[in-house]
């Protein structure tokens, strides 16, 4: 499995010729944008930063678009989604928690949230996560602080932070790496990792370089 970061919340999750985009920046953004072919894109709240489905489209193809709560699969891949909550952009708004696995890695991606915590039905659906994305700018989404505690409680194997720099934030990311006892860790340019990976990690922080 490789994972790159395109800005604000837009991750790309790939293995083999699967590849899962997600929230993918749209043209109406004021961020640039990525464009690059998905065969699945995840849409976690309707907002311009975060519901670019026509920039993951090539050749013709289209890719299966999620964006709410429900289950979901996909050649092969289950997706599940939970409801929750954000302020974003000065409005409240759905923002939608997901699941899957990929790999026989499990993943969550907690997109723009919010709220500092999950509803119950989530926590206990959830299962057991090796890799989560939490978004750590604060006002809008979370904040260093209860990023890092809503992360810690699926007691992951890796946590990567997302919604930073690009979005203003310019003192998020070293907030965070400090609440989370990781200041000497360095940004990738990309994760490649595998299943067998993950064995000895252990809330393991993984900070991923900016595409764009």
């Amino acid at each position: 499995m490789i994972i790159t970061y395109d800005g604000v919340e837009s991750i790309k999750v790939s293995h083999g010729d699967f590849t899962i985009s997600l929230n993918p920046i749209s043209k109406e953004s004021k961020f640039k944008l990525a464009n690059f072919g998905s065969d699945v894109v995840l849409i976690t709240a309707n907002h311009p930063d975060f519901n670019g489905a026509d920039t993951a489209t090539r050749q013709g193809k289209e890719p299966f678009v999620i964006k709410g709560p429900g289950e979901y699969e996909v050649r092969g891949v289950f997706v599940r989604g939970f409801s929750s909550k954000t302020v974003y952009d000065g409005v409240e708004r759905f923002n939608t928690v997901y699941t899957f696995e990929l790999d026989g890695i499990r993943i969550a991606y907690l997109g723009a949230i919010s709220d500092k915590d999950l509803d119950s039905k989530a926590k206990e659906e959830m299962g057991d996560i090796d890799i989560v994305f939490v978004p750590i700018g604060g006002d809008d989404v979370l904040g260093g602080e209860d990023a890092y505690k809503m992360a810690m409680k699926r007691e992951p194997r890796i946590i990567i932070p997302i919604h930073f720099g690009a979005v203003g934030a310019k003192d998020a990311l070293a907030k965070f790496l400090k609440e989370a006892d990781a200041t000497d860790v360095k940004p990738i340019d990309k994760l490649t990792i595998k299943k067998k990976d993950l064995l000895d990690k252990q809330g393991d922080v993984v900070v991923l370089s900016s595409t764009l």
